[in-house]
């Protein structure tokens, strides 16, 4: 079905597939004419700010159902593209993924989360969950040329990056990875013995509703020895790419944690991060300060 957008035979023209298979032929019979729509705020910015061309036809995303919703499938949480952030925010699965929780609760305001998409927040590449994302070793699934592709969110960034990345394709759902303490009652006590570490932090140019110059993500467990067994960290933020710090995951890895650690890893994230500048603020001034937040964040966790 189409239906004219802003009037009788005004253009674009908004197509609305009812599937997976619907959606597949529109994107082979409107290839580089059309766009893809799903909550469509960051679109009408674009738009009105006169920053994107208004394309000659939009496919919105809304009606194909295998696209919505949040649930559990075998040891993967699966979040459909077309979930509202305010759904997101709220939905008790994801209560075991905080720091996916706390990204989406600090993007815009309120009456933008109640019709922005997750999966437009990860397709812009600059959105505030990719960090979040990033250290719960999330991929993604995607409608391509070739049919359904899965990928990690590391593979797709860098695809932006060195421009392997098909704009045509379109993002279906997120996949998670489960704990293991979520999965296995037999290892509840050896989980138990862990202590995890995790933390959100987002600095913009004020205090709410406002585009990021920096965020950054931290994710570990620390074992009955007090040893980080498991440690991820991610940094991006404003229109840089949001990138996994491995090398600054390796100063941490296997050693004990101790507040110490707090003022090394500060120092290995701001050597570490790739990022840029721009009339907000200097790369030096963004690479520094996500090595503070991340120092910061990891002094708060492991202080008692």
């Amino acid at each position: 079905m189409v239906t004219p957008a802003y009037g009788s035979g005004a253009m674009p023209s908004v197509w609305q597939p009812e599937n997976l298979q619907e959606l597949q032929t529109l994107r082979s019979r409107l290839k580089g004419i059309c766009c893809f729509t799903a909550g469509g705020t960051l679109l009408r910015t674009q738009w009105e700010g006169g920053l994107v061309p208004v394309p000659e036809h939009m496919i919105s995303l809304a009606r194909i159902p295998e696209m919505s919703g949040i649930s559990i499938r075998g040891d993967e949480i699966v979040i459909g593209a077309m979930t509202r952030l305010k759904e997101c925010a709220a939905q008790a699965l994801l209560h075991q993924l905080p720091i996916l929780q706390e990204a989406v609760n600090a993007i815009a305001a309120p009456s933008i989360r109640n019709v922005a998409t997750i999966g437009g927040n990860i397709v812009s590449g600059v959105g505030d969950t990719l960090p979040a994302l990033l250290v719960y070793d999330a991929k993604l699934q995607w409608l391509t040329d070739s049919g359904i592709e899965t990928r990690s969110v590391s593979s797709w960034l860098q695809g932006g990056w060195d421009g392997s990345r098909n704009p045509g394709d379109v993002l279906i759902s997120i996949h998670i990875p489960m704990k293991p303490s979520s999965l296995l009652d037999a290892d509840s006590e050896q989980r138990h013995a862990e202590r995890e570490v995790s933390f959100y932090r987002k600095l913009g140019r004020r205090e709410t509703f406002s585009a990021s110059l920096v965020t950054v993500a931290l994710y570990g467990e620390i074992d009955s020895d007090n040893r980080w067994t498991k440690i991820a960290i991610a940094a991006g933020g404003g229109s840089g790419m949001a990138m996994r710090l491995l090398d600054s995951e390796r100063q941490l890895l296997g050693s004990e944690a101790t507040v110490m650690q707090a003022v090394t890893l500060a120092a290995a994230v701001t050597d570490e991060f790739t990022t840029y500048g721009d009339a907000f603020a200097t790369e030096h001034y963004r690479k520094q300060t996500a090595g503070n937040m991340l120092g910061a964040g990891l002094w708060e966790e492991l202080h008692e």
